[in-house]
């Protein structure tokens, strides 16, 4: 129905509602007087008139009745209300009396109609009802072997909203059987007609009871390892386990159905959200130019999701790889928002290129996300993380220098502590060049230091999903590896609250939490795919070149006991060599690989230097 035709019926169906009213509470009071006389036809219409203003004005003829709630009851009282006192009052100024009984009867008769018309549609839009011939109820949605028996965790308000969706929507293929909530209190209880069944530790009898072949996590805001634990608890009885995003992905009141999604491996390993500061983010990016390297990469193109929130005048998005950034650029491109999005194509080992970059651009700030990461390929190739890793680094942020960028922040990660690889020394050497700047210049230089990020390419999750995909066998390093973990969207926001709490020369460092052992994450994509370890089986490859079974995000020597910001840390200055990086940088191609790789790990772990007789 269009606006004007619902309109239109809104209309009629309140001025039949408020001349009943009126007309009704006068024979009520007075059956055997007139109630047709000039007073009350007065009365009237001015009572029409005043409900129809007050009600356009306060927006009543524009809100969606099927989901009708406090806030419209609210509404109507304050309208009736309303149009109940300017009556009065010109009843007072023509006649010089009130008819005050009459008023007070119209008034109840107006809200209960007016309320009882708009809540009657949202019950039978809600439980959608039809009849058989001989009066028996009968429910839209009905018991049969396409549709989802479906059970919510979780009877708070998430809950209560996704039940409602669920309802609303005809095309849904579930049947809403009930809740299962902690609160022990709602037990027994019924919310909207839905039944609370027990709590989530009698998930396995409820289910098999019910027979329910469907569960969905409705608790956003629970804490993450109790979130965890249910997760688990569903899994174990039936396949098809879906959830609600955490609570920070949730706008208020915006619960749907769409958002229901299956159960990740982020769910499970995931880490309780840090709060950032977005005010002080907003208003260090807010209007500024901000240059992202390495924009079409994982981390990369996730920091410009973030950054684009805050508004930025301009976002250049510097890549060497053309279909990723024109991917990003697209992607941003669509959101149709107030901002320059400028995609570059260059590499950060062309120092000649990354100053004229940023010549052109003059950005206040500069996430260098820019790297080679792979550990193993960076073993067999280690002149090439030289190139990238620290030339490159070297490159963007003298020119960051130059300019008079105000922060620089590198992408740093865990494997630049105590690093016994290729990969991780170049990134701690990355660290001591840009601490070295930052002593000599007045660009705030900072670093970020995070796990591994769940998802990212060449990250250890793709490989499993293929190998999955592929039947198995799931080929696991060694049964004792750990790793620390974090989502891609939490290492993009750590990287933004770090540039706006740099100050210049620190490396912030994200309290990872647990460390996960790498083969109970197989096992739980394993899990999640649907298969048992019977299925596909787990199998020990041996540990990697250059690997090591535990990673470390500082070391004793680097560390403030106490964190600068909520699970954020900051770690010490140390020595830097910069004679021996700046040979490194010169002489690099000269080295033998061996030497090369050798030089590399003796720097980075701030070992003695005195028997490299060409390095003075």
């Amino acid at each position: 129905m269009s606006f004007s035709k619902r309109l239109a019926l809104l209309i009629f169906i309140d001025s039949m509602i408020v001349s009943f009213s009126i007309y009704m509470s006068h024979f009520f009071l007075n059956p055997y007087y007139a109630i047709f006389d000039n007073t009350i036809l007065m009365s009237s219409i001015i009572l029409l008139v005043c409900h129809h203003l007050f009600s356009w004005l306060l927006g009543m003829y524009r809100k969606v009745w099927r989901y009708a709630s406090m806030e419209e009851l609210v509404g109507i009282i304050i309208v009736v209300t309303s149009s109940i006192a300017i009556t009065a009052v010109i009843q007072l100024i023509t006649i010089g009396a009130i008819y005050e009984r009459a008023l007070t009867v119209t008034w109840m008769l107006h809200i209960l109609l007016i309320g009882g018309v708009r809540f009657a549609w949202r019950y039978y839009k809600t439980y959608g009802v039809t009849f058989r011939p001989k009066g028996k109820r009968v429910n839209v949605i009905k018991n049969n072997e396409n549709i989802q028996r479906t059970l919510i965790v979780g009877a708070g308000s998430a809950g209560q909203m996704l039940a409602r969706q669920m309802k609303n929507n005809k095309e849904e293929h579930s049947q809403l059987i009930g809740f299962v909530d902690d609160d022990e209190t709602m037990h027994g209880l019924s919310i909207s007609g839905i039944p609370v069944l027990g709590g989530a530790h009698q998930l396995s009898s409820i289910a098999e009871a019910r027979n329910i072949d469907h569960i969905v996590i409705a608790m956003p805001s629970v804490e993450l390892h109790r979130r965890k634990e249910v997760i688990q608890q569903a899994q174990a009885v039936v396949k098809n386990v879906q959830t609600l995003p955490m609570i920070e992905d949730i706008a208020m009141g915006n619960v749907s159905t769409s958002q229901v999604r299956d159960v990740s491996i982020e769910d499970l390993l995931g880490r309780e959200p840090v709060e950032l500061d977005m005010e002080s983010i907003s208003s260090e990016i807010n209007g500024k130019t901000v240059l992202v390297t390495g924009a079409g990469g994982s981390i990369g193109s996730e920091i410009c999701r973030q950054i684009v929130k805050f508004k930025p005048y301009r976002l250049v998005l510097l890549g060497h790889g053309e279909n990723s950034i024109y991917t990003i650029h697209m992607e941003l491109s669509k959101l149709d928002l107030d901002i320059s999005i400028v995609p570059v194509i260059a590499d950060v080992q062309d120092r000649e290129r990354m100053f004229d970059v940023v010549r052109e651009f003059s950005p206040s700030y500069i996430y260098h996300a820019a790297a080679h990461k792979h550990v193993p390929l960076m073993e067999a190739n280690p002149k090439e993380a030289v190139k990238n890793n620290v030339m490159g680094t070297k490159n963007i942020a003298e020119a960051a220098s130059t300019f008079g960028v105000r922060n620089f922040v590198l992408i740093s990660s865990d494997k630049a502590v105590n690093p016994p690889n290729v990969m991780g020394a170049s990134k701690r050497i990355a660290e001591m060049i840009i601490q070295s700047l930052n002593g000599v210049s007045d660009t705030n230089f900072v670093a970020v230091r995070f796990g591994n990020v769940l998802g990212s390419r060449g990250s250890v999750i793709p490989l499993f999903k293929k190998q999955i995909e592929s039947g198995g066998p799931v080929t696991v390093t060694h049964p004792e590896m750990t790793r620390y973990f974090m989502t891609i969207p939490e290492a993009s926001r750590l990287v933004l609250q770090a540039g706006a709490l740099a100050r210049g020369g620190e490396i912030f460092v994200l309290d990872m939490g647990e460390s996960v052992k790498i083969v109970d994450l197989a096992r739980n994509l394993i899990h999640l795919s649907g298969f048992t370890e019977d299925d596909i089986s787990i199998e020990f490859a041996g540990v990697r070149p250059g690997e090591k079974l535990y990673e470390e995000l500082l070391n004793n020597n680097e560390v403030y006991d106490k964190p600068i910001f909520p699970k954020i840390f900051i770690g010490k200055p140390v020595e830097i060599k910069d004679e021996y990086v700046e040979y490194l940088i010169d002489h690099h191609e000269s080295f033998q690989l061996d030497q090369l790789r050798y030089y590399v790990l003796s720097l980075a772990n701030n070992e003695t230097m005195d028997n490299f007789s060409y390095a003075k």
